[in-house]
């Protein structure tokens, strides 16, 4: 081999490199910056497939990776906050959203691509100079398009090196079985984990005048195998994960696998597609190639968009339902590279944790004014469990903290880890509860009905600040929280009012000292658990006042 195809296949391979680090940094920039915009598109869901196909595209053509999008989305319904139908209707938008990354790529034919060149040291001196974190990863992003058309311009010029061989170019024509062509596309697609990366060599290629198959629908077939390659990243997301998070990327694939077979068969029939459609309607070879990845995706989401309830069927007979009980119910390792899904696996998992602690503390409750241990088990039970849940929250916490995180993602960190704190405070609570149960039993210690109805109120109070909390948490509705200080002030004044009283039935003799130490701690603790929830409230609504 002389030096001339060596040095080719260097320039080659570095191509490919900067080619996938400009990728990355495109997508893990943009993805940085739209994360809250993203979530907020995700948690609008509708009914309606259109709709989410529409937010999916969207998604989609923001962070330039389908395989990113499909994994948020896999991600979501393991969070429980997306359906089987709305997951199968994005990631069918998500399809047609990768299709952009073909289209600028294609641009590299015309003289744009030598201006889009500098915007990979326009943007690394926006990076560096700028002082907003914002503006710093807009830069970066800007810079990792740069990358990709510097990486297209290495490997086009690579390539025509090889153009000069007949023996390579000799090879690449007789590689005509249409099996072989879409298998190369899988795997080449599963080894790199990106179709948009294929489908930018496969341009290059053509643009140095490089053809598969002597036939125009060669290189076609490589790209129904991508198409199929990039559902390996969401199938390899989902080991862990709920069972619906495996069954929304069984979907993923089971929709590529479906659109390229069909297209499989009408390209083995239909041997000159490509030369009666877009070679006639488009001059460049690398404007026709993404011009079909584009048509592909959209025929295949028209087609299959009224099936999706089809889809949804088929994945739940191949899928079936795991009836092993997890400890945690929304969070999986997997999606921890992920801050976007990460977090939202997380704040789900965090409102579970609450209500598993509200749940103890309501048994509690229920226990002493009962003045009955029947609880006790299930009381201890649960404090075992909370102890595990708080460890393992904190545990996956510290590790989303690790990542490259936007400054918004940051402070939700840490208003997640004073959630936590403060909701392991009600088990604690709970479990005091328990102690002046036992209290009251062993030294036979009785409480009016008057007590015993402001201590169900005041249960009540709590129980319905929990509730706003959640929404205030879930929606992000922000204004509730004048009803939770409302409460709150409720609360207190009723703790106020409580003792006031049980220390004037103390002076008229209408009460036993002996139940004073049980019931202040009580009536203290009880107040304490609507402090915390308090806590956790304005914690989360401070960065929006």
């Amino acid at each position: 081999m002389s030096s001339e195809y060596i040095e080719a296949i260097i320039f080659l391979l570095a191509g490919l490199g900067m080619l996938l680090i400009g990728f990355k940094m495109l997508s893990d920039n943009i993805e940085k910056i739209a994360t809250n915009r993203i979530k907020k598109l995700f948690n609008n869901h509708s009914s309606k497939g259109i709709i989410g196909v529409g937010i999916g595209a969207l998604a989609t053509a923001l962070i330039q990776s389908s395989s990113a999008t499909t994994v948020m989305v896999v991600g979501f319904v393991n969070a429980g906050i997306l359906n089987l139908f709305q997951a199968t209707a994005m990631i069918m938008g998500a399809n047609i959203g990768t299709t952009i990354t073909a289209q600028i790529v294609a641009l590299g034919s015309f003289d744009f691509s030598t201006y889009a060149m500098l915007l990979a040291i326009i943007g690394i001196v926006m990076s560096m100079i700028a002082k907003k974190d914002k503006i710093k990863t807009l830069g970066l992003a800007l810079s990792g398009l740069g990358l990709v058309f510097i990486a297209l311009w290495l490997m086009q010029d690579a390539m025509a090196v090889f153009r000069q061989s007949e023996a390579i170019t000799s090879f690449l024509i007789k590689c005509n079985n249409p099996i072989l062509l879409l298998l190369f596309g899988i795997a080449f697609t599963a080894l790199i984990q990106s179709s948009s990366a294929v489908t930018t060599i496969l341009i290059s290629m053509v643009s140095a005048n490089m053809y598969i198959g002597n036939t125009p629908n060669g290189i076609l077939f490589v790209i129904l195998g991508s198409n199929i390659g990039t559902t390996i990243t969401a199938l390899l997301s989902s080991f862990g994960a709920s069972t619906n998070a495996k069954r929304a990327s069984f979907i993923h694939f089971l929709f590529n696998f479906s659109g390229a077979f069909i297209f499989f068969i009408i390209l083995l029939i239909w041997k000159d597609f490509m030369s009666v459609t877009f070679a006639k309607w488009f001059t460049t070879k690398s404007t026709q190639i993404a011009m079909f990845h584009t048509f592909f995706n959209v025929i295949c989401t028209l087609l299959f968009l009224p099936l999706i309830n089809v889809f949804v069927k088929v994945s739940c007979l191949c899928v079936k339902d795991n009836k092993k009980v997890v400890k945690l119910s929304f969070i999986d390792n997997h999606f921890s590279h992920t801050p976007s899904v990460a977090l939202t696996q997380a704040s789900q998992e965090v409102i579970r944790f609450g209500e598993l602690t509200m749940e103890t503390l309501d048994l509690s409750i229920e226990g002493f004014l009962n003045k009955s241990l029947a609880n006790e088990k299930k009381i201890h039970d649960n404090l075992l469990t909370i102890d595990t849940l708080n460890q393992e929250l904190v545990s996956y916490l510290i590790k989303v903290a690790s990542l490259d995180l936007s400054d918004d993602n940051v402070t939700l960190v840490s208003k997640l880890h004073d959630v936590i704190n403060d909701l392991y405070r009600e088990a604690e609570i709970a479990d005091n509860m328990v102690k002046y149960t036992k209290s009251s039993i062993d030294n036979d210690l009785t409480f009016s009905n008057t007590v015993c109805n402001q201590i169900s109120t005041l249960h009540e109070m709590i129980n319905k600040q929990f509730n706003n909390v959640k929404l205030l948490i879930e929606n992000e509705d922000f204004s509730i929280i004048n009803q939770i200080d409302e409460t709150e002030n409720n609360i207190d004044d009723l703790r106020t009012l409580m003792v006031k009283q049980h220390i004037e039935r103390l002076e008229k003799n209408e009460c036993n000292p002996a139940s004073s130490g049980v019931f202040i701690n009580l009536v203290s603790n009880l107040e304490r658990a609507g402090d915390h929830l308090n806590y956790i409230a304005h914690s989360f609504a401070k960065e929006n006042n």
